[in-house]
This record gives structure tokens, C-alpha cells and sequence, in this order.
């Protein structure tokens, strides 16, 4: 994680700014389409930063600058930023917002900027307020983007990447009936269409799937959808000729992706035929992470915010999907299991060197072989020793540590397969670990094993659940700074909406459903010394209950993720019989599932049987 010298791009930017009468200048990360993880040619706030993780906010004035970012990236952060950067660890007590930043260096009448297609509206507003709040003149929306301008000539070139159908046989579902669906939801609402703004709910939609964004199988797109309509705004040289015919196959008009926003105020101006002053509002809903600049597209009187009906049905797996994810995560399994069997030979027992990048290229390779694979779902997070205390790390060659076999080895990686997308940590150590790791990965297990076991009724959040996994750790007065689960879209995002389990107010504000598929990944750091974290990938159902209390459903999960915890960092003697009864059950399913794939692989089986066998 080198450090870059960003001096003299702020001092461009400064120039800029100054030019404009700019007096405080906001850098999301974020893509016009709310992306966490983005192209290349997106990434602003890593360029004019040096700061490369995927959440964060830069503020830059005319004489300081600040990056805003959460727990997972405190150190990361540390190292990367220059001396021109103050860091703002946002959560920690007594450590203000980017917002309020924001505001208190507003104060005195000055203006702040912002590119409007880089941030919601909702968020705009507020901050907006903030400032005028503290004495700023308020909120600019600066249609020009004044960290292209300084990245210029250097700035990687718009993405402009393949658009395959998928298979129904995948999908499960077909655009018409999603269409049908979400214009009986347009209907509710009595309302003129919805506008999609989100990658991954357009390529949910439409059963499309690109790679404009490495990792995430989308493409750069909006879509309209009206009682009587759908267009969907894309470069149409993109589109496979099965694309094409699918999408007229189901009444799917095909317009340029430049054109949305003149035909988004066209649309506004052919129902105002009086002009917009004295026609009543038109009512569009927009989703509430749909950016600033759509709702002054559509004028902000005619733009009804809220959450995203598509993401609420992606969110929800039919049962293609939900049996595509139980099959792509056997296969990936085994492609883990034998790539950890293979590692621990390596290091143990031939003395190879191997650096992190190079264990993670092995990885991917034998993910390869797997079928249907399509590609890696993020960057692999192979890390050793102190390094897996960096909770989102990112070895690059040439830059990353030589694996020690008498540390810990964190290893988070996934991958995308036509029928679902995989997303595993497993923590391991090749050698003797001492008490206190395997006291603290004990502890870290004890919380997954909770959690994969509750059994809660229909209309609990994940905010709810989270004290689940983390209380083991707080009864030794230990935690992680990072949520304890995550939505997994199928062959999507890695990362999907609305749902989650954790701490953040909007975890608080979608119960989880049946058809759910979300990450179970509780973690202890112990800074430059070691990392933990357990991940599993979970599926909501319905349960059988002796009782029916409120006459309501019942719900808990079903764990999909075939391969085995590292049996030596396991201390038995803090497991109660019902957690190993629950270990033991959870490795004779992983050994019937997967011992198949090693027939031909005694090295790999020994391992398998070995880490699985019983307590």
C-alpha cells in the first residue's frame, strides 16, 4: 500500500476551485449510479486522494483537505494518505462526519461544490442544510467534474464491455413477469413509472449481464419503466444479438445511454403542456440512492423518493436461484478446499515461498476449473501474519508479505458462477497457534455457529441480529468494526441491498424474508499482530416451531458454504455440545457434498477428512 503524493493534483484542484468561487469541494466515491465498487475511469476519490478502498469521502478546501472512512479501512487509510490529508474515522466518538466537516469549514458564507451525479439527493439535501446551518452560503451542484479536469489526459477510458442474456435457466424469472410486477408496485403508488438507476437492478430486470465494473457482472445503464413502457438506456453496440431479441421479445425499447437525461426532461415537458410553473407535480419514483442530479432532471416537485421495489424483489431469490447458489458453493468449496490442502503443502511440507499475491493467483486458478465459472467476485483478501489485522487488505505484487506457516492466514475471497456468486473467509494457521488465537477464533466461531442457528420470527431485522455473532467476544470485551453480514446478489453484486446484519440505522429498516441470501462473517482484529474472520453465506427460510407465537411465520437460515474451519485454531473446550453437535453435522454435509471432487486427489481428500472428522 504505497503511499502517493497528491500535492500537486490538490493544488490544480485548488486553481479549479478557485476559478468556479469553490470554497469547499466534496468527492464521493461513489459512480453516477451509486456503485460501491466502480470502473476505473470512476474512481475520483481514490486519484485525488491516494486512499483506494471502496468507502470514503474526500472534502478538499482551498488550504486542507480531509478523508472520511469507516473501520474497515482505519489503517489502510493510515498508510496510504500523504501529509496534505487529515483522516477522519468515522464512528469513533468525538470524531466528526464528513458532513459536519463540511459544514464547520462552510461557515463564514462560503460556497461548497459537488458534482450532483455523484451523490443522492437525499444526502444532498441534508448536507445542504448542514451548511446553512453553520453560516455556509449552502450546497452547489457543479455539473463539470473538477477532478476530471485535473485527472485529464491520464483518466482510464469509459469501460466498454460485451452484454450477454442469461439464461432463464439461471434467472429463474423472466423480464416480463419482473416488468408485470414492478408496474403493479408503480400502480400502488399511483404514479407515472419508475426511473432505475441502479446497476445491478437493471441487469436483474432485464436478465442481462456485463463486466463494465470488474467483479460486478453490470453494465453502464438507466431504464424507464412506465405503465405502458420500458426503455433501457445503454450503448446498444454492447448488446449480444440474443440481447437484442430478448429484449424486443418483451416490448423493450433500446435508446443511448447519453440520451437519458434529455429524454428524462423531454418525458417531464411533454406532460406539462402548460409549462412547469402552473402544472401540477408528476409523480416519478426514484429510488432513495438515486443521485441529485436525476431529481433535478425530473424536477424536484415531480420525483417521489423511495426504496427501490426492484431491489426489494432481487433481494428476494426464487427458487432457480436459491438452489444456483447451493450448487455454485459446493463447487467453490472444493475449489477452496483443495486450494488450502495444496497451501498447507506447500508451506509445510515442501518449505516453498510463496507471497500472498501468488497463493491467491493459485486460488483463482483452480477456481477456473470449476463449471460455470465466470469470474473472481472481488479482489481476493490473501493476507499473513499482521497484514489480516487490515479487515479489507489488498496484496499486490510486489507490495505483499512472503506467507508465514507460523502466523495466521486470513483468506476472503469469492467468485461468480452463472448460477450465483460466492463470497468465504476462512482463517487459518499452518502451524502452533497460541492460546490467545485460538481462544479468539473460538470465540469468532462461537458467534457464526450462533447466528447460523437462530430462529427468529418473520419481521426481525438484521440490526436485530447482529448482537448474535459478537456476543462472545463482548463478554472478553472484544468486538470488529465492520458489519456482521452483507445481501449476495445471484451472478451479481457480491454486495446487495436493502438487507444486512449490523449496526447501521438502515439495517434497522428491512426485515429479512424468506429467499434472503446474506453473508454470516463475525471477525476479531488484533492490530499488526493478526486477523480472524469466519465467513459463511446464508439463505433465509421458514422453520417448523412447536409454537406460533402472534400467529407469525417463523424463519431461520440454511448455510450453503461447503468448506471447513481450520480444526487447529479450534479450542474444544469452549464449544458447548450443541455447538459441536452443529460442527460435526455442518462436516459431514461438507464431506458428502464435496469428497467426490477429490477422488483423484488423495492430497486434498486426506485434508478434507482430516479438517471434517469429529469432535
Amino acid at each position: 500500500m504505497e503511499t502517493v503524493d497528491t500535492s500537486g493534483r490538490l493544488s490544480v484542484l485548488r486553481t479549479l476551485m478557485k476559478e468556479r468561487k469553490i470554497d469547499v469541494y466534496v468527492v464521493p466515491s461513489e459512480d453516477s449510479h451509486a456503485s460501491e465498487y466502480i470502473a476505473a475511469c470512476d474512481a475520483r476519490r481514490h486519484f485525488i486522494s491516494g486512499f483506494s478502498g471502496s468507502a470514503g469521502t474526500a472534502v478538499i478546501t482551498l488550504d486542507k483537505a480531509a478523508l472520511a472512512t469507516d473501520g474497515r479501512y482505519f489503517n489502510q487509510a493510515a498508510k496510504q494518505l500523504d501529509q496534505n490529508w487529515l483522516l477522519l474515522k468515522t464512528g469513533l466518538q468525538d470524531v466528526p462526519t464528513w458532513q459536519e466537516w463540511t459544514a464547520d469549514e462552510s461557515a463564514g458564507g462560503k460556497t461548497v461544490g459537488v458534482d450532483p451525479s455523484l451523490i443522492g439527493s437525499s444526502t444532498a439535501e441534508k448536507l445542504d442544510e448542514k451548511i446553512k446551518q453553520s453560516g455556509g452560503a449552502g450546497l452547489e451542484a457543479v455539473t463539470e467534474n473538477l477532478v476530471d479536469l485535473v485527472w485529464d489526459k491520464e483518466r482510464p477510458a469509459k469501460p466498454s464491455e460485451p452484454i450477454v442474456l442469461l439464461s432463464e435457466k439461471y434467472a429463474g424469472k423472466d423480464t416480463k413477469s419482473k416488468l408485470e410486477d414492478l408496474r403493479k408496485e408503480i400502480e400502488k403508488k399511483k404514479s407515472k413509472g419508475f426511473v432505475v438507476s441502479m446497476l445491478d437492478e437493471i441487469a436483474w430486470l432485464f436478465n442481462l449481464r456485463g463486466n463494465d465494473i470488474p467483479y460486478n457482472p453490470v453494465f453502464f445503464s438507466y431504464a424507464i419503466v412506465t405503465p405502458d413502457n420500458a426503455t433501457l438506456y445503454v450503448d446498444s453496440s454492447k448488446l449480444s444479438d440474443d440481447a437484442k431479441t430478448y429484449l424486443a421479445k418483451n416490448s423493450v425499447m433500446v435508446r443511448p445511454y447519453e440520451t437519458f437525461f434529455d429524454d428524462i426532461k423531454s418525458l417531464i415537458a411533454s406532460m406539462q403542456p402548460y409549462g412547469e410553473a402552473a402544472a401540477p407535480a408528476i409523480k416519478f419514483l426514484i429510488s432513495t440512492k438515486a443521485s441529485w442530479a436525476l431529481k433535478l432532471a425530473l424536477g424536484e416537485k415531480n420525483a417521489e423518493e423511495i426504496r427501490s421495489p426492484v431491489g426489494d424483489a432481487k433481494a428476494v431469490k426464487n427458487e432457480t436461484e436459491l438452489e444456483g447458489m447451493r450448487q455454485c458453493h459446493i463447487r467453490d468449496g472444493a475449489a477452496l478446499t483443495e486450494y488450502f490442502a495444496w497451501l498447507e503443502d506447500q508451506l509445510v511440507n515442501k518449505g516453498a515461498k510463496l507471497d500472498e499475491v501468488e497463493a491467491a493467483d493459485k486460488l483463482e486458478e483452480i477456481r477456473k476449473k470449476q463449471k460455470d465459472f465466470v469470474g473472481l467476485s472481488f479482489d481476493t483478501i490473501s493476507s499473513t501474519g499482521a497484514n489480516a489485522a487490515v479487515i479489507h487488505y489488498k496484496p499486490e505484487p510486489g507490495n505483499c508479505s512472503i506467507i508465514d506457516p507460523k502466523a495466521i492466514y486470513l483468506c476472503d475471497s469469492g467468485a461468480q458462477y452463472l448460477d450465483g456468486t460466492t463470497d468465504t473467509t476462512r482463517t487459518l494457521h499452518f502451524g502452533t497457534p497460541s492460546d490467545e488465537e485460538k481462544t479468539n477464533y473460538t470465540l469468532v466461531l462461537k458467534g457464526n455457529i450462533a447466528l447460523d442457528m437462530a430462529v427468529f420470527p418473520k419481521g426481525t431485522t438484521g440490526f436485530a441480529l447482529d448482537g448474535l455473532a459478537r456476543q462472545f467476544l463482548w463478554k472478553e470485551g472484544l468486538d470488529y468494526r465492520h458489519g456482521t453480514g452483507h445481501g449476495v446478489g445471484s451472478y451479481l453484486n457480491v454486495h446487495e441491498g436493502p438487507i444486512g446484519i449490523g449496526t447501521r440505522k438502515q439495517y434497522a429498516e428491512v426485515a429479512l424474508a424468506a429467499g434472503n441470501v446474506i453473508s454470516n462473517e463475525p471477525g476479531f482484529y488484533k492490530d499488526g499482530e493478526y486477523g480472524i474472520r469466519i465467513e459463511n453465506i446464508i439463505m433465509v427460510k421458514e422453520v417448523k416451531t412447536k409454537h406460533q407465537f402472534g400467529d407469525k411465520p417463523y424463519l431461520g437460515f440454511e448455510h450453503v458454504t461447503m468448506t471447513p474451519y481450520c480444526r487447529s485454531l479450534i479450542d474444544e473446550k469452549l464449544l458447548t455440545d450443541a455447538e459441536k453437535k452443529w460442527l460435526n453435522d455442518y462436516n459431514q454435509d461438507i464431506l458428502y457434498h464435496t469428497q467426490d471432487f477429490f477422488k483423484d486427489d488423495p492430497l486434498t481428500l486426506a485434508w478434507l477428512k482430516r479438517e471434517t472428522a469429529a469432535y
